[in-house]
């Protein structure tokens, strides 16, 4: 166990570190320029370095791993009940250390290069379709303003060109229209461009293509997966990763009672989100299936509503696809009990 604990404060050109001894005594504050930090941390006998898991923290936790140091990222939202009383920068860097000397305190695992390019891949076809998303709704709703309605879904925006031939416009809002309709047509492209390499990247890795042999995974769940989760291996079950996904219900505990709410939604978001869709999807061929998973989820439909089928069946896959990465095994429809967690 290193002696040193080293807290940074990460910012765009100036960082506060502070390092303190594992008992909490401070042996230094220092403000560092970009141009500093590595050259300083260079000259550090290893120490256990912390880090707020925000913007670039991913990249200087390999930087500083490379140096010989032991890094730690956690999240910004357990260093903030440790800042005392005003909030700056050095207030911050000394927070860090004291949250990272919780016995209990939990750690964010750092990205690798490769998790970081999936990711990037990811979020930039996820903001493509959100652009895309603008422009069909802005030509909506021009549309409605001159008593056309056009149905919402992607696929009724190819029959709108036949549409303005046919209406009686004005030659400036026919242009405006057509000029939407092109720059949807661009957005779609370029989303089918990343869709292709998103698809061809999750048949490269080996747990991606095990991630597709579960009913209600894909390529984008796969490779969402490989990119955001942190190794499943630092879950001791299942149960533990549908928690950190958010899949599980809030609690409001008092007095003895328990009090289930809504969903907690912590964890990462696209994976939560891309799990509800599959589960979704599932829903509505549930009667099809001849297997232990068919039965459990036709069960929970016939007594609960859909919307919470839905939810639970998250979190069911959730725990189904820990068992797949933990154990290197594939999707098996009569072998795996749903039930078993």
């Amino acid at each position: 166990m290193k002696d040193t604990v080293i807290g940074v404060d990460l910012a765009k050109n100036i960082f506060q570190v502070h390092g303190a001894s594992r008992a909490g005594e401070v042996m230094f504050r220092k403000k560092l320029r970009r141009q500093q930090f590595m050259q300083f941390m260079a000259t550090q006998p290893p120490a256990l370095v912390v880090l707020e898991a925000c913007g670039s923290a991913h990249y200087w936790a390999r930087e500083l791993a490379g140096a010989g140091h032991e890094v730690r990222l956690i999240a910004p939202q357990y260093v903030k009940p440790f800042v005392k009383r005003q909030k700056n920068d050095a207030a911050d860097a000394e927070a860090i250390v004291i949250a990272a000397r919780q016995p209990e305190m939990r750690f964010v695992e750092p990205r690798t290069e490769a998790q970081q390019a999936r990711g990037v891949l990811f979020r930039a076809r996820q903001r493509l379709v959100h652009q895309r998303t603008e422009l069909v709704n802005a030509l909506r709703a021009v549309l409605y303003e001159f008593g056309l309605v056009v149905p919402q879904g992607i696929a009724h925006i190819r029959h709108i060109e036949a549409m303005l031939d046919e209406a009686v416009l004005p030659e400036a809002v026919k242009q405006e229209c057509l000029d939407l309709l092109r720059q949807i047509s661009e957005q779609s492209v370029r989303i089918d461009v990343r869709t292709k390499k998103i698809r061809m990247l999750a048949q490269e890795s080996e747990n991606t293509c095990r991630l597709q042999s579960m009913p209600g995974v894909g390529p984008l769940t796969a490779l969402a997966i490989e990119a955001f989760a942190p190794d499943l291996q630092s879950f001791r079950r299942g149960r533990d990763f549908a928690a950190w996904l958010g899949l599980v219900p809030r609690q409001y505990s008092t007095g003895g009672k328990t009090r289930l709410g809504r969903i907690t939604k912590t964890g990462n978001r696209q994976i939560r989100t891309l799990l509800v869709l599959g589960a979704t999807a599932m829903l509505h061929r549930a009667h099809k299936w001849d297997s232990a998973a068919g039965q459990w989820l036709c069960e929970l439909m016939a007594r609960r509503p859909r919307r919470l089928a839905t939810v639970a069946l998250a979190n069911k896959m959730a725990r189904i696809i820990w068992a797949l990465l933990s154990r290197k095994e594939i999707y098996r429809p009569t072998g795996v009990s749903v039930s078993a967690g």
